[in-house]
């Protein structure tokens, strides 16, 4: 095995991902009694985080709403910091599901904080990966200084305190449990799931990890990553994951399938890498058929990776260069499912950074990105 954290970051997810079930189901009628007192029909969840965190939100937005029934949106902590009086509602309660692999960044910290000061009705669910981080000694203080504290801490195993520059391990634990907190009183019921997630995951390592590796090694220069609905949140994390491993030599795009058409498919070109992540829902993904088979005619040295749910799709002339089986999406609660997504672009993106020359577990070269983000000042 590789001593690159990367590496082994990547490659012990599924195993991540069993034990956080565990946790979760070990803890359920703490969180249970949590969620039923402070989430109420009335209730404002918004689902925050900088970056790879802000994009758990992103994905799992639309899924949470229908889980809940209520006003669920994803804010970065960004955009909280400097429009928090568009984001926080002082009138209506406030659940701010807070995710974070350090706790340590100045904008989750500041979010938290001014949440704190506008709305006089919130409770807060830090999902967070590092127990000595600051937003992990704020909520135990909180539960020692009161009576009966307004914060939920959810601490995921310390292994997935990623050490590598990349988040990986990190983001896809923070969304399962995301996933798992929605359906907490009916938990037990969705182990078939969450395994059915893992082993996804592990054949994505054990059959396809060799053709991502050789993909990766070909001198592209741009990558686009494409999904509708939460896939488009997965896409978003994969084209990051591509282009901050690479150190930017690779400058990757993200969009829904329907949205890539309007402008931005211009970028792909023969220097490019076009990735889709495909649902198993008919209704949508004929129009995902019908965008690859267009970009394929207008482009036809494109190198493409498709990811799809069950049986290959008919693509009519399209040539792959590799399919990869990926069942999600056509049964109930099948979305568990998206978390495996993630797989193809951090597995990219690790082969892409090693055939760059470079260290995955420090691939900024030039020190412009940092492991917890640096030289950020919160004002009053």
């Amino acid at each position: 095995m590789s001593t690159s954290f990367t590496f082994n970051e990547i490659h012990q997810q599924p195993a991540m991902w069993r034990k956080e079930f565990r946790t979760m189901l070990a803890a359920k009628a703490e969180i249970s009694a949590f969620m039923h007192k402070y989430l109420t029909p009335e209730t404002d969840v918004v689902l925050t985080g900088a970056g790879t965190s802000a994009f758990i939100g992103d994905a799992i937005c639309p899924i949470m709403r229908g889980m809940w029934h209520a006003n669920v949106r994803a804010v970065p902590t960004t955009g909280i910091i400097t429009h928090s009086r568009y984001v926080l509602d002082p009138e209506r309660p406030l659940l701010l599901i807070s995710f974070a692999r350090s706790g340590n960044s100045p904008e989750s910290l500041g979010a938290v904080n001014l949440a704190n000061k506008q709305c006089s009705r919130i409770a807060h669910i830090y999902i967070t990966c590092n127990k000595e981080g600051k937003l992990a000694k704020q909520a135990v203080e909180s539960q020692k200084s009161k009576v009966e504290s307004n914060i939920l801490l959810l601490l995921l195993p310390e292994e997935t305190d990623d050490k590598s520059l990349a988040m990986t391990s990190s983001f896809s634990t923070m969304l399962l449990t995301c996933l798992m907190l929605g359906r907490i009183d009916t938990l037990e019921q969705d182990e078939p799931m969450v395994e059915k997630a893992a082993r996804n995951a592990e054949a994505v390592m054990a059959d396809y990890e060799t053709r991502l590796q050789e993909i990766a090694s070909r001198p592209f220069e741009r990558g686009v990553f494409l999904g509708s609905g939460a896939l488009k949140g997965i896409a978003e994390e994969c084209h990051l994951k591509l282009q901050e491993l690479t150190d930017g030599a690779v400058v990757c795009k993200f969009d829904s399938f329907l949205g890539f058409r309007h402008g931005p498919k211009a970028v792909v070109n023969d220097h490019s890498i076009v990735v889709y992540l495909m649902t198993g829902e008919e209704e949508v993904n004929r129009y995902e058929r019908d965008l690859v088979r267009q970009v394929d005619s207008n482009n036809r040295p494109v190198a493409q990776v498709i990811v799809i749910a069950g049986e290959a799709p008919d693509m009519g002339e399209v040539k792959a260069d590799l399919v990869v089986r990926m069942p999600y999406g056509k049964t109930e609660n099948e979305f568990y499912g998206i978390v495996s997504y993630v797989l193809v672009g951090q597995l990219l993106g690790y082969y892409a950074s090693l055939a760059h020359g470079l260290n995955p577990d420090a691939p900024s070269v030039s020190g412009n990105i940092h492991r917890v983000v640096e030289g950020v000042t919160i004002y009053e």
